[in-house]
């Protein structure tokens, strides 16, 4: 084995130590790569519980009211800030602890309702929901899930209603996406009674407002001299805590307080540390986990500002004596916009549900989630602002702040490239490891490996030769349901193929994996879309209500997803990726003139 392959060999080790311990009960999305549908993942679609509904209903209230009355987001972006007495507000209103329990201040929400407040955000401010977003679904959300009791009742009750602020740092010049490349030190004194941190952190929203702050840093493992990542909380008093740049100046998002912060020989005590030593990315991407699906919930918001947005426009506005609305190129964005938002929203409400049934391993579904709304948002932005025309160019119009605000979208909490291809990766690993298990026992025959292959080998058979029953319960959805049960059969048998054709080499064949993922992704979008219409039918149903203009989004969006669908299984194998990358070849190889 050379060199390349034993350094391949171990990035496989660690992603799989890091990605794929504990219980693997098949998912959702898992499901998809093995030609599975995981009903009762995603069917019947989550509704919120009538007392909590009751409960969100109210706060839902207050939220509304306090932001008609004191919420200027025109002002948040000019001025570059969001006021004290906004985030005060927040607090008031329990938005800046609604998950946490109520003993501790919070208002004890699910994460299906928290993401109905930050939904409500997202309709009119971009940099007060990612405040929130940064503060709460990930600035506090290691303290919520690792916290020891001791350290809940120490931190807790502030951060919950405002008085103090959270922030989530991980990002540094060499770790974004690529987290595992952490580079800040965590030393442990001689007696072990502190870890004295050194290394620099950028790009952390609410940095220099922050009075709590969890830092990954990089300490020592005991008995060996491997290092790995713990999760530390840091305060901005600690001496050795430098704020190097309180607020980068940036495109979007103007309101929030995105810092650049220095620790210098700072002693973090050893009753600091959250969660388990060395097991600090864990901790970090299960924090993700849950800010990717507020995430979800923010571009929902917005999305549907802009369809009313677009709305009311295309039904005012007057070119060659016709409204806009009656124009088809027109039509075709705001129908466009109408399916991506109704879509967005099953698949945050979705995505949100299998947190708080307290599933294990939903990594990939909120990668999706993330991805897909992100993507779909920057899409209805773009929609709503060729409607609108010249006018939109100007500041007294929020289109051209909605622009710039979406733009961060596709980069923040993990990009959407590297998403893409983790989801591809993830989810082709069960395929995949059935396939090694069969030629593995094919190359070097045993007693102990013939019952696991001839396993994988039933399991590979009868996702070939089985198409998945979706079990819908009105009957104007069967056809729709048999559609996508055949999609996800093609979808398997598209996987099979790609791993037999390409094998190992697949791990660095991004082109592939981001066709297979975007497959994925609509399968899932489609599937929760379908969820959604056929409980709104079912209600409806037992109502004697009539069709709603809802109906005609799902249906759409199912349409035009299935055909997208088929589009990345085609492309698979009619593409033009040699001649792409060749011509990036003779570019990227060309010396700079």
């Amino acid at each position: 084995m050379n060199k390349l392959d034993t350094a391949r060999q171990k990035e496989i080790q660690q992603a799989e130590e890091l990605l794929f311990a504990g219980p693997q009960a098949l998912g959702f999305a898992k499901g998809l790569f093995q030609g599975r549908f995981v009903a009762d993942w995603v069917m019947p679609y989550p509704r919120i519980p009538a007392a909590q509904q009751t409960e969100l209903d109210k706060s839902l209230a207050e939220l509304r009211k306090f932001l008609d009355e004191h919420l200027n987001p025109v002002e948040i972006d000019r001025q570059a800030n969001i006021p004290r007495e906004v985030i005060d507000g927040l607090g008031r209103v329990g938005v800046l602890g609604a998950t946490a329990p109520v003993e501790h201040g919070g208002l004890g929400l699910t994460q299906m309702a928290n993401c109905k407040l930050l939904e409500e955000i997202g309709t009119r401010c971009a940099s007060t929901s990612v405040f929130v977003n940064a503060h709460h679904s990930i600035g506090i959300r290691a303290l919520l899930l690792f916290g020891t009791h001791s350290q809940k009742e120490k931190w807790l009750p502030r951060l919950v209603n405002g008085e103090q602020l959270g922030a989530f740092a991980l990002t540094e010049r060499e770790a974004g996406s690529d987290a595992a490349n952490v580079q800040m030190q965590a030393c442990p004194s001689a007696d072990g009674s502190y870890f004295i941190l050194n290394g620099e952190k950028r790009y952390i929203t609410n940095a220099a407002i922050a009075q709590v702050l969890t830092v990954m840093a990089r300490t020592p493992m005991p008995g060996s001299d491997k290092t790995a990542i713990t999760a530390f909380l840091v305060t901005p008093d600690m001496p050795g805590f430098t704020i190097l740049e309180a607020r980068m100046p940036k495109m979007g998002i103007r309101g929030t307080a995105t810092g650049r912060f220095a620790l210098r020989d700072v002693k973090v005590p050893k009753e600091n540390i959250l969660g388990p030593m060395g097991k600090g990315l864990k901790v970090a991407l299960t924090v993700l986990d849950f800010g990717r699906t507020t995430f979800g919930a923010c571009c929902t918001g917005a999305a549907k500002t802009c369809l009313r947005l677009a709305i009311e426009h295309a039904s005012t506005r007057k070119q060659f004596n016709k409204t806009l609305g009656e124009f088809e190129l027109i039509k075709k964005k705001i129908a466009r916009i109408a399916a991506g938002a109704y879509a967005m929203e099953a698949m945050t409400t979705t995505t949100a549900s299998l947190i708080d049934r307290g599933l294990e391993d939903y990594m990939v579904e909120t990668a999706m989630l993330k991805v897909f709304t992100t993507e779909r948002l920057w899409e209805i932005i773009n929609d709503t602002f060729q409607i609108y025309g010249g006018s939109a160019y100007f500041v007294d119009l929020p289109l051209e702040r909605m622009l710039r605000d979406a733009r961060i979208n596709q980069i923040g909490e993990g990009s959407n490239e590297v998403l893409t291809s983790f989801i591809a990766l993830v989810g082709m690993r069960g395929p995949g490891m059935e396939f090694k298990e069969i030629y593995d026992t094919m190359m070097k025959p045993s007693r102990d490996r013939m019952g696991k292959a001839w396993a994988a080998g039933k399991n590979r058979l009868g996702a070939a030769i089985r198409i998945p029953d979706v079990p819908v319960r009105s009957e104007q959805l069967r056809a729709s349901a048999r559609q996508l049960g055949r999609l996800i059969w093609r979808f398997n048998f598209a996987v099979t193929r790609a791993l037999i054709t390409y094998r190992e080499p697949i791990l660095d064949m991004q082109l592939v994996q981001e066709r297979i993922a975007d497959a994925a992704m609509d399968l899932f979008a489609s599937t929760c879309v379908l969820s959604r219409w056929d409980a709104e039918l079912q209600f409806a149903r037992r109502n004697g209500d009539s069709v709603s203009a809802d109906d005609s989004a799902a249906d759409l969006f199912l349409l035009q997803s299935f055909r997208r669908i088929r589009r990345f299984l085609g492309e698979l194998t009619d593409n033009d990726d040699k001649s792409l990358l060749a011509t990036a070849r003779s570019f990227l190889d060309k010396p700079p003139s």
